[in-house]
Parts: C-alpha cells; sequence; structure tokens
C-alpha cells in the first residue's frame, strides 16, 4: 500500500545528501541489485568477525569494514534506484527488509559466539530488534508510514555505535557498572534492549490510538454489515483471479527500496 517514510535520525539529512552524491557517481554497469548482494554478504562477514576479536584483535578491523560494505550496499541501493528512476517499490520493501532480518540474525550469533556478550542477552537483543521490525512493518501497511528511526538512533547510527564498540573492546572487553565488573557489550546489550522494548511499546500505543481514532467501533447495523463482507469476499476473488497480478502491479505505490 502507499506510505510514507519517515527519517528523523541525527546523521539523516548529511547521508541522505552523501547518498546521492555517490549514486550519481557509479559506473552504469553497477546496479542496485550488486548493493543489494553487498549488503547480504557483508552481514554474516561482520558476525564472522567478530566471533573472532577475542582470540584475533585484527578482526575488529574487518569487523569495522564489514559494516562499512553494509552500510554502503544497504543504503545506497535504494538511493541509486531513484536517482535512475528505476524503482522496483514491492519488491525493493520485501528484499531489503528480508536482508535486515537474516543479517542481524547473522551478526549477533557471532556477537553471540565471540565472548564478549552472553549468549543469551546476543538472543534477547535479536528478539527485541524482531519485535521492533515487525511493528514497523505492521505499521507500514496499516498506517501508511514507515519510520526508520526512533529518538534520533537509525540503523546508520547504531552501526556507528557497534564499530566503536568493538573496537574498544580489543582493549576493554569488561567494565565497571554500580560496582558491577560486567561485559562492556553485555551491559550494551542489555541498553539496547531495554531502549527497542520501549521504541515497541510506545509505537505501538501511538499507532493503536491513531488506528482507533481513524477507525471508530461503527454502529451495529447487519445489511451493512452483509455489504461489507459480500465485497470483502469480491476484492480476495479478484486478488486471486489469474489476472489480479498485473493490476495489482499497476497501481500508484511508493515503497521505498
Amino acid at each position: 500500500m502507499p506510505h510514507i517514510r519517515e527519517h528523523h535520525s541525527l546523521l539523516a539529512e548529511s547521508e541522505r545528501r552523501l547518498l546521492i552524491a555517490m549514486a550519481r557517481r557509479l559506473p552504469p554497469w553497477i546496479n542496485s541489485d550488486h548493493l543489494t548482494l553487498i549488503g547480504l554478504l557483508s552481514m554474516p562477514l561482520a558476525g564472522v568477525a567478530f566471533a573472532n576479536i577475542a582470540g584475533a584483535p585484527w578482526s575488529a578491523a574487518l569487523f569495522v569494514l564489514a559494516l562499512t560494505a553494509n552500510w554502503f550496499g544497504d543504503s545506497l541501493d535504494g538511493t541509486l534506484a531513484r536517482v535512475r528512476h528505476q524503482q522496483r517499490p514491492r519488491y525493493g520493501y520485501y528484499v531489503d527488509h528480508v536482508i535486515d532480518l537474516a543479517g542481524t540474525a547473522a551478526l549477533f550469533a557471532g556477537i553471540g559466539m565471540s565472548g564478549l556478550m552472553h549468549p543469551s542477552i546476543a538472543i534477547a537483543v535479536v528478539a527485541a530488534y524482531f519485535l521492533v521490525a515487525a511493528e514497523s512493518y505492521l505499521t507500514t501497511h496499516a498506517a501508511g508510514v514507515f519510520r526508520v528511526s526512533f529518538a534520533g538512533f537509525g540503523p546508520t547510527e547504531l552501526r556507528i555505535l557497534l564499530a566503536i564498540g568493538a573496537v574498544v573492546a580489543v582493549n576493554k572487553p569488561w567494565i565497571d557498572v554500580a560496582d558491577h565488573h560486567a561485559r562492556l557489550f553485555d551491559v550494551g546489550g542489555l541498553v539496547a534492549i531495554i531502549g527497542m522494548i520501549v521504541a515497541f511499546a510506545v509505537s505501538s500505543i501511538r499507532n493503536k490510538r491513531a488506528l482507533y481514532l481513524a477507525e471508530p467501533v461503527p454502529p451495529s447495523n447487519a445489511p451493512s454489515t452483509q455489504r461489507t463482507q459480500r465485497t470483502q469476499r469480491t476484492q480476495r476473488q479478484d486478488f486471486q483471479a489469474p489476472g489480479s497480478v498485473k493490476s495489482v502491479s499497476e497501481r500508484s505505490i511508493s515503497l521505498c527500496p
């Protein structure tokens, strides 16, 4: 369905200008699919690199490079498609978010195996991320708004924090917090979990209220209900009809690849 994209992170505007400038300078033989592939492959590489930081400190540099490659591919593929007027709205939206989910799982699998974060905390971080992601996708479908950031933080800011944390963890994997000796990434993971749960709660309450006001409980009206049910059955039949794929693809939609 049509939606608007809201991105209000700390670096959003500067990043947007940089990405547009980069997209205009890419050679014509590079297309958005190539960049998407870079984004896909870089996250498992980042996970493997992080998993080896404790035994091979130089892996922190590889981790930073992999995160940079992920930013390059994941952030630039949609921008390149828009600059060249080659958008594929539904394909781009679907593939981008499937890759995000798979990449996040691969990344935190490596972090959980690294010894720098307790595996249970790594699993909880991924679970909280999936919760926020699911709510965001539902909001896009139900309310027509795709929010990329929360409280000034978006994907780019989170990549920067992870990169800084990995470099710091090479020499200082443990820290003291309130008279407790704890892993740096355990503390960071707990903060991330709390932040994502808060983001989920705030967004879900806000969207539920907005949708309730937009669709208040209708008065009981049997004839009207029957007409609505007939209309819904007709819409489902139209969607499943052999020629329906073409009619759906021709609708004016504006999902961001």
